[in-house]
Formats: structure tokens, sequence, C-alpha cells
């Protein structure tokens, strides 16, 4: 798959020891998954440092070392050791060389939300007659995407990547990489805060993307954005730009939407019927872009409409599961204002003969706008909800801004993580079969815990 002199290529790394025409199955940053005669890549972390394990990938058989340090064991003659200045950075550059030989359609997306159900759903479409490589789960960073990458064989017939961010530059990084020929931006929402600051920040880095695009330089765009609409407006020099939403002005436009037996029904440009198995409308946005991306690469509408109908959703992304005897909407996944918002909405549209019932944990990186988004979401909780548990000190802010928009507070509970949640849902309140729970939080608050996840 790989020669060392490509790596050494690629890297600009220091030939150590072995042959130059050395030959590697693969590349490997875990040693308990390498296999016989691949490489190993001593990837260093704030908790971890791969060159800890050069014994155990030496026992596995590894054909070649890539690493930061001077090994201070012995290596087999068989071994060949490349020296790099930064393995993270070498893996992204063994990436980008894998992606520059392998010549396919690659289609990335980023945005605050959606991004890994539309990656999920492009592929699915796509792999109706081809075969696609994709992230596996939400592997977008600069170590899952480059990971992905490498795996790029001439087999292969397409690539869809995810590409997330939480500081500035990580999705230019990433799209340099990639090289993608299509990209995707599913909307810009207040997520990651922390460090991109505003939605001016977060827009000026997700439309990074759009600098990074390989001929023929398809953009995908949301029309219903508030921050994309300049840029659909906007004839991009060298871009070709496709939108989609939920009106008459987008290439891909969505109407006569309706909810009905657990399903999402609608058409697309007023004349072709799809369905979805999903609660929330907004996932519309999502199978939108695979829409489009099928039509892009010749695919019928009714082959496509086909494949979404059977698409099944990722796990914990407003999934209805049963759990002792009891309906709830598993949307743990993660969590911001943006996506509660459509969570509450996608509740609210739920018909339910007892109570709703929101466990809402606390919305993460959202920077100096924490407490403040944390309070305006209340008001969307009290229009849908008939009881709050909120876990987490942020979320106690929103219980706190809930009373006050008229939740009784004998209808609010507080705690401080997933399971004393769960002990209050079944100890206290006496949730009845009748009742529908929607569970909600940022990815370290671990809220599947509340579903014995």
């Amino acid at each position: 798959m790989f020669k060392v002199n490509e790596i050494i290529k690629a890297t600009k790394g220091i030939l150590i020891q072995g042959s130059l025409q050395g030959s590697l199955a693969g590349i490997s940053t875990d040693s308990r998954g390498l296999k016989a005669k691949e490489a190993f890549l001593a990837l260093r972390g704030d908790n971890f440092d791969g060159h800890d394990f050069i014994v155990s990938a030496i026992k596995s058989k590894a054909s070649c070392l890539i690493v930061e340090k001077d090994p201070q064991i012995f290596i087999p003659a068989a071994v060949a050791v490349i020296k790099v200045k930064d393995t993270t950075v070498a893996l992204g550059d063994i990436a980008r060389f894998r992606r520059q030989k392998i010549d396919l359609p690659v289609i990335a997306v980023t945005g605050s939300n959606g991004k890994t159900t539309t990656k999920e759903m492009i592929a699915w479409v796509l792999s109706a007659q081809a075969l696609v490589l994709k992230n596996e789960g939400t592997k977008n960073n600069q170590i899952g995407l480059p990971q992905t990458l490498i795996q790029l064989t001439r087999r292969d017939n397409f690539a869809v990547v995810e590409i997330g961010t939480n500081h500035f530059g990580e999705v230019d990084y990433l799209a340099k990489i990639a090289s993608p020929n299509i990209g995707i931006i599913t909307n810009i929402g207040p997520s990651h805060l922390e460090f991109l600051e505003d939605l001016k920040g977060v827009a000026k880095e997700k439309t990074s993307l759009l600098d990074n695009l390989a001929k023929p330089a398809i953009a995908l765009l949301n029309a219903d954005d508030r921050s994309l609409k300049g840029l659909i407006q906007r004839k991009i020099k060298g871009r070709h730009i496709f939108s989609y939403g939920i009106n008459e002005k987008s290439d891909f436009c969505a109407s006569g939407i309706k909810l009905k037996n657990g399903k999402v029904q609608f058409k697309v440009n007023s004349k072709f019927n799809f369905e979805l198995s999903t609660l929330g409308d907004y996932n519309i946005y999502n199978a939108l872009c695979a829409i489009a991306v099928g039509r892009i690469f010749g695919l019928s509408y009714h082959k496509i409409r086909a494949r979404l109908a059977a698409f099944k959703f990722p796990k914990g992304r407003l999934n209805l599961v049963e759990f002792k005897g009891l309906r709830f909407i598993d949307d743990t996944y993660n969590s911001n204002p943006f996506s509660l918002n459509a969570a509450l909405a996608a509740l609210g549209a739920v018909d339910c003969k007892g109570r709703k019932i929101l466990i809402m944990a606390d919305m993460l990186e959202l920077g100096k706008q924490k407490e403040l988004l944390h309070r305006q979401i209340a008001w969307s909780i009290t229009n849908t909800c008939d009881l709050l548990i909120a876990v987490g000190s942020l979320a106690r802010i929103t219980a706190c801004a809930a009373r006050e928009n008229g939740l009784a507070a004998k209808h609010i509970f507080c705690c401080d993580n997933a399971l004393q949640a769960r002990d209050i849902l079944f100890k206290k309140i006496s949730v009845q079969e009748e009742d529908l729970i929607l569970v909600k939080g940022s990815r370290l608050m671990k809220m599947e815990k509340v579903l014995g996840g």
C-alpha cells in the first residue's frame, strides 16, 4: 500500500535504518490493532505517548516505525525507522499524499450541526451502486480524518468525509488534506464559541472549506441559513454553487412537510416524494444534501428515495427508543442551542397522551455567551415541556429561567450528573407509560447513562 520512500517524501522525514524500497501494508496509530507488515506511527497526546508502545508494535511484526524521537531500545534490522518532526503532522502529510495519489471524487461536510448524519446519508445513497470510504462515527479531527483517507484504495469510487473544528484553522488544515471536489456546509450556529468567539468566527472557520475545493469545485450550501445566504447570492470565482433548503429559491427545495406515524414526509422540488424514519423535520436539510449529491452523480430520484427511506439514523440522534417500558427520544450525542431547539421542536410535534419531559444537561463550549444562551433556551422549554430535569451547573441556569417563564417549581428538578437524573426520573416523579422523555446534553455530560448506556 505504501513504500518507505513514499512516507519519507510525504513527511520530509529522515530514514534512520531500513530500506527505502521497503513495502508497508498500511499505517496504524494503535499498537493493539496493528497488523503484520504495517507501519506504526507513534502519536503523542496530552495523556499518552505512542512511543511507549513501540515494543508492542515490534511484537506485532510492524515493518516500519514513524517516530519523533530516537527509540531507546533495540530495533530489529528488518524494521525501517523514519524520524519526523511531529507525528501528528506526519499523519496528515501521509493522508494528503494518499489522497493526491488516488483520483476519485471526495465529498467533505462541515457545519455546526448535522455533519455526521449528512455524511452518513450521502455515503448511504452513493453506496447503492459504488464503494464508498467514509469517516467511522465522528472521527473528523486532525487524527480521525487522516486515518480515514490513509485507507483509500483504487477500488474505492467515492470518499465522504466529515470535517470538524473547535479552533480557528482546523477546517482549512483538514480541507487541504482532503482536497474535496464537493464541499458542503450544513449551517452556521452557536457551537464551539469558547474558541470561535461568535457566529462570525464560526462562519469564517466553516467557510474556509470553500477555499480548498478541487475541480470541479462544487459548493452545496444551506439557503435557509442567514450566514450562508450571502455566499449563495454572491458568485465565487471558480466555484459552482448549489443551494438547498425549505423555500422556493433553492436548487433542491423541500415542501409539503408532515409528520406521520413517526416518519417525516416531504416533496423535493414539488415533484418527488420522500420519507425519513425520524421525528425531526430538521433532518430534511441533511437529506437534501444527500439528494443533491446523488443527483450530481447521476442517481435517479427514485433510487435516492428508496435509499433514504431505508436509512437508519446514527445512535443518539433523535432516536425513538424504549427503556424500562418507557418511551424516550434519545438525542444524547451532543448539544448546543441550535440542536436543542430542533429537538424540542421535534418533541413538540409528537402526539403524546402523557407528559413531555426534558432531561437536559449542560451545553458546553459556548464561551462568554454560555449563561445567556442557557437562559434563552428556557422559553422553548416552558412552551414545550411539562417537566424539566436539569443536569449540571449551566442547566441550573436554564431551570431558574424556566421557573421565571412560568414552569412550576414542583415540575423542575436539578442534579449534577446523568445517574442522578435517572434516579429522579424513576424514583421521584412517578413517570408513566404515556409520558415521552427527551434526553439531551453535550458529549462530556454522558447523558446516554440515563438510558443505561
